[in-house]
Order: C-alpha cells, then structure tokens, then sequence
C-alpha cells in the first residue's frame, strides 16, 4: 500500500473531515509508461484519492469522449461492455501516445453546507461563500454537477512527439516531451479551459517513487495559464486541477455549481 510522504495544502483544511466521494480524482493509469510499437497500450481508469483509486471498467454510458492520438492519428479507443482495463489498444505504432478521455456529466448532492466549503477550500476556491449568497443560494439541499476530463502521456516506440491542445473541455497541455526531452527544470504545462489559458489556478501534484511512496503539492498557473512542475526521474506523476462554473437551473432541484476536473499522467524515466 503506498505510503503518503505528506500533503502540502493551507493550514485550514489540513485536518478537515473526509472529503465528498465526488471531490476524489479521476485519471488514466497506464499498466506501463514506456512500450514497445508492436506491444498492447493498456491502461485502466481510476478514481480515488491520493493517487490511489478504484479501477472503472470500459461503458460507454460513462464517457462522452475516449481517443488515442499518436502524431496526426487520433482514433476512438474501443473495447467491450465492462472491460478492465478499459484501454486496451493492440495496433498502435510508435510515438507519444496521448489518451484522451472525457466523462459525462455526473451529480453530487450537498446537504449542508460545510461539506461544500471543505471541498471549496480544497480545491481554492476561496471566495465561494461570497459568490455562493451573491445568487441567492441555499446554504444547503443544493446540487453540484461534474465532469473529468484526463489525458495521459505514454511512450510506444521511440516515445518521439509533442503533447498538444485536443479540444477537451478543460486540458492540461504538456509542452515537454517526458520521455524524450530533459526535465531537469521541470516540466512546463499549460492548463486550458473552454481553448483558453486558465491563469493563477490551483495545480494539484501527486508523485509517486519507485518504493509506493505519494508526496503531494500545490503549484499555480502564472497570467499565461502555465507552470512548471518539479519532476524526479523515476517517478510516477499525476496533475488534477480543478474549475468551478456556476449554472442556472431550469427547475428545482437542478444543479446550481458545475466543475470541470482536468487531469494528466505521467512518468519521467529513471536516469
């Protein structure tokens, strides 16, 4: 079971309650970062916490968006009802694979309204309470609906490519090629929402070591919408960062909040 080195988030929620199931991260998972061209990509979807998380089967039900992109190539990944792992892609070439995957919408309840603010705060949306009242809002009773939208990086072959904009909802962008290129600075990103820079935005990390241990911090987008995030050979990486949208509902009982969860994986190769 991997061992959580430490959290690094704002005294004030450092000792909060449990979180809301909807507040856990979704992501790809790849069984193997680095593959051969004529070897099968496989991979699993997980949702969880602290980058560790249960594996979702292959329904399409659940997504509204599930490719494999590898340099102008960008083909719907296919499988069986119920399938695990839910990427399993036989003829892929060579390149930086990019798994593209994107949900549909979901819901959470909230009955009151602390369990809101614990996730408000996790996720750093500090003047929540203020836009929260500012609609007329009930403190309590009220819905969240959410979507996941990850990408994940892997090498087939030669892992020779860039990552690029697809046209998810919310994206990260990674503008170094982990396998190819010197992260010896870090790797640069950039996150987007609706094909826009998404500037001073909260920036989960999770990293995993060779020995199962997950150390957790936060970084932040500059004005441009991007950040570089610190890298270890070796290790396993996960970036999730969240967006919160409010919505109109057309009848009681409608969502009132939406958010928007971008994620991508990683790994850096050992040395």
């Amino acid at each position: 079971m991997p061992k959580l080195a430490h959290i690094v988030f704002a005294a004030n929620i450092a000792f909060m309650p449990a979180l809301p199931a909807a507040a856990h991260e979704f992501w790809i998972a790849p069984m193997d970062y680095t593959v051969s061209a004529d070897a099968p990509l496989e991979a699993r979807l997980r949702v969880g916490e602290d980058f560790e998380g249960t594996p979702m089967a292959y329904l399409p039900r659940n997504f509204s968006r599930f490719d494999l992109a590898i340099g102008d190539s960008v083909l719907p990944v296919e499988g069986r009802l119920g399938q695990h792992p839910a990427v399993v892609v036989e003829d892929h070439g060579s390149g930086l694979a990019v798994v593209l995957h994107e949900t549909t919408p979901r819901e959470v309840h909230y009955d009151d309204w602390d369990s809101f603010l614990r996730f408000a705060a996790h996720k750093d949306f500090t003047d929540i309470e203020a836009r929260h009242q500012s609609r007329g809002l009930p403190m309590g009773g009220f819905r969240e609906s959410y979507t996941r939208h990850a990408k994940s990086l892997i090498a087939s072959g030669d892992g020779a490519g860039a990552d690029r904009a697809f046209g998810l909802r919310t994206e990260f962008v990674a503008l170094a090629n982990p396998y190819t290129d010197s992260l010896s600075g870090g790797l640069p990103v950039l996150l987007l929402l609706d094909g826009a820079p998404r500037a001073d935005a909260q920036v989960e990390l999770f990293e995993r070591a060779p020995d199962g241990t997950v150390t957790v911090t936060l970084h932040r987008t500059d004005a441009d919408g991007r950040a570089v995030l610190p890298v270890d050979p070796d290790n396993e990486y996960l970036a999730d960062a969240v967006s919160l949208m409010p919505v109109e509902p057309a009848e009681d009982g409608d969502p009132v909040w939406h958010t928007l969860w971008a994620s991508l994986t990683f790994a850096v190769p050992a040395d």
